[in-house]
């Protein structure tokens, strides 16, 4: 099975959009699907794990902390943190390639 990414209300949503025109195979949830905008990050975590899915995000400031303390109290496929420097065309090459690569067993 293939991984599955949920959006961040961070994620430049060119970036989501990009994909899914690219390759509208890939399971890739807006914030407006999950219903997370305003949600804190905890929460969007533990929304992103109950859906097995690797949150996408640009969030390096709480991120990084809000997912240590998550995985030591249970499993979470992920995060991926994107750069706010890098270009929508690249975030969009990294994360079709990682789709691409990845199963979610892994």
């Amino acid at each position: 099975m293939r991984i599955r990414f949920q959006a961040d209300a961070d994620l430049n949503e060119e970036i989501v959009s990009g994909i899914l025109r690219l390759n509208p195979n890939i399971d890739f949830q807006t914030t407006e699907e999950a219903e997370l905008r305003g949600m804190a990050d905890p929460e969007v975590l533990a929304r992103a794990a109950d859906e097995n899915r690797i949150l996408v995000t640009h969030d390096r400031r709480t991120m990084p902390r809000h997912f240590a303390d998550f995985i030591g109290r249970r499993a979470c496929p992920g995060v991926i943190i994107i750069s706010q420097r890098v270009s929508v065309h690249r975030a969009i090459e990294e994360l079709t390639l990682t789709w691409e690569a990845s199963e979610a067993e892994e």
